[in-house]
Order: C-alpha cells, then structure tokens, then sequence
C-alpha cells in the first residue's frame, strides 16, 4: 500500500489563504531556513493510501543534482515559482545536510505553491504529502509555518518508508531504535501508541510521532532544545536520546537480526545452566540449543530476574531445541539451558533484533 501524507492545518485560515485575491502577486520560492514552527498552530498529518497522481497537472523546472556524499536528489520546483537557481540551489543544499542515508537518491521530492498542492495531494487545505518515493511539499511560508518544516516532516516519512523494523513496518512504528527507545511496543499492548491509525487516535500514531521527531531532529540538531510541538501528543515529544537514536537510524540503518554463539559446559553436579542476554531493540528473539552427537538439552527463556517464564522449547527441524519470543520493552531477559542427557557442554545459538 503506497500512502500520501498530508498536513492539514487550520482549515478555515488556510482556506482563505488558498482563495485567489483581486492582485494577488506571484507566489516567491523561499529559500530554505530552519525555524522553529508557530507553537499555536492547531493541526494534524494523515497518511492516504495512494501516490500523490496530479503532478502532471503542474509543469516544473529543476532535475537531480549531485550531493558531496556521493548521493543525488531529485528537486522538481513549479513553474508558478519564478525559476531561480540560486535559490533552487539552497534547497538542494538542504537535503543535503539533514540527515539522510542512501533513500536520498529515492526520493522525488516536488515543490510547489499551496494552492498546487492541495490539488497534487487530492485534499483541501494541504501543505505536503508522501507516497511512493514522493515527497510533495510547499516552497513558501504558509500561516507562519516554514517551509522546511513540512519538507522535514515528509522525509521523515520518507526515511521511515525506506527502514527495516521487523516484525513491523517501520513507516507505521517508527524506525527501529527510536520505536525501541519510546517503548512504542509496550505502548502498543498498553493501548497508548496507534501505529498507522489516522483517524481518532490520529494524535497518538507513532508513524506520525516519529516524523515530527525527525523534524525536530533537523531543526535543533539533535539538542531537542527550542522547539515547538503543536502537531501529536506530547508522550512523543522528542528528547536528546530519542533523537540520537533516530539519527542512528538514518545514518546506520538496522538491516536485520544478528546472531551470536555461546559455547556453555554445565558446572559438576549441576543440571541447569543462565545466562542473562541484554536485548536492546525490540523485536523477535530466538534461542536454539545443541549438542554434540545429539541430545535432549532443553532450553527456556525467563523474563531478567528469572521468575517468570516467558517460552519454554521445542524441538527444532535442524536439531536441538528452540525457543522464541517477541521482545517488547524488556532490556535483558535470562535464558536457562537444562541438562537431558550425560553430555556436560552444549552450543547456544542466540538470534537478537
């Protein structure tokens, strides 16, 4: 499913700053500053299911401009905009500092005056949409709202669009350690975080939470000192952690599950083995124990201080026993290794989000 974000603001102000006025002068392409967003500003982003389809409606002047990273961006500005490549030039410098990864060479990124927008985007009162590796996004201030903001806040959809979170789908969650740090899973349970709702519980969509911490990322770099949070709930307002983590995310993505091998022996007399295993993302976690020539060594998975049992084992198709559980906000968990037959070392095979 391809979505299309939208922010909507202050339905009534923006409608009246879209209707056409006897002398309306030309609209100006902005060049790009970083400020902060109006903290009154009253407002919400929904996520559609489709591709922005109308951008053959307006005509463009720009193309894809190398980066010093070695990364290209795709800039397409309207023609509604008098052509300036000195300014056209800033905004190729922007996606070049915020931080980005290789989805840069992705995007198609399109920029256009409000009342181009609304109709590109498919909505009313629109300042900005994403789908499909397009991001569509207005060039001038528009009720006090800058610019970069509502670009900051679409590529952020755009980098969670091109990140891995399994089990889930980071464009929805968030990116992998800043989904981990908010604790959006146990959120989740807790019925507190809405991934992907963009109705009632629009305010509490860690989709959206984590695209406005990627704005503010961008605008405080990273300090999370001096920004205003006008759009989702405050339990997503960023924090210098949070946000150190969603760089992370950007500059290293989290590409999958990694496994490590411990090699145990049980202690003379002793028919049980722990280990603690610290697990710092969420995710899905597995623990499979072997043992030379075969045999019936059980292996079980209890929660840190080992007094609750969260999956106990089962014979796996490749030999040995397995046991699986979906991490969900616990940073270490204790996993026991039984004895079942006379060999005393055993392999355990760790699989960690």
């Amino acid at each position: 499913m391809k979505r299309k974000t939208t922010y909507l603001v202050c339905m009534v102000a923006l409608a009246l700053l879209a209707a056409p006025t006897a002398g309306a002068t030309r609209p100006q392409l902005e060049s790009p500053t970083v400020r902060p967003l109006p903290g009154s500003l009253p407002g919400l982003t929904t996520l559609l299911a489709s591709k922005p389809r109308q951008l053959s409606s307006a005509s463009w002047w720009g193309g894809t401009y190398a980066v010093p990273d070695g990364e290209k961006v795709s800039i397409h500005i309207s023609t509604t905009y008098p052509e300036a490549d000195a300014v056209a030039q800033q905004w190729v410098d922007l996606f070049a500092r915020i931080p980005h990864g290789k989805e840069l060479s992705l995007a198609e990124i399109y920029i256009a005056p409000l009342a181009e927008v609304s109709e590109i985007c498919s909505s009313d009162e629109v300042l900005g949409c994403y789908g499909g590796q397009t991001l569509v996004t207005v060039g001038d201030s528009t009720a006090g709202i800058p610019p970069v903001s509502i670009a900051a806040h679409e590529y952020g959809h755009h980098i969670a669009a091109n990140r891995n979170n399994a089990p889930w789908k980071a464009l929805d969650w968030g990116t992998k350690r800043w989904a981990s740090t908010m604790g959006i899973c146990s959120r989740v349970t807790a019925g507190s975080a809405f991934p992907g709702d963009e109705g009632l519980n629009y305010t509490l969509n860690s989709g959206e939470g984590f695209a406005e911490s990627y704005r503010v990322l961008v605008e405080t770099n990273g300090t999370a000192v001096g920004y205003e949070w006008p759009v989702v709930d405050p339990s997503f307002r960023p924090t210098p952690e949070s946000l150190a983590a969603i760089r992370e995310d950007v500059l290293h993505p989290w590409v999958g599950p990694t496994t490590k091998t411990i090699r145990g022996k049980f202690l003379r007399g002793r028919r049980a083995w722990t280990t603690q295993v610290a697990t710092l993302l969420d995710g899905d976690l597995r623990v499979r124990v072997t043992v030379p020539g075969g045999g019936a060594d059980d292996v079980t998975l209890l929660t840190g201080d080992g007094r609750t049992v969260l999956a106990t084992g089962s014979w796996a198709s490749t030999g040995g026993k397995s046991a699986e559980y979906r991490v969900c906000g616990a940073r270490s968990l204790r996993v026991r290794v039984t004895r079942g037959g006379a060999a005393a070392r055993f392999t355990l095979r760790v699989t960690l989000p």
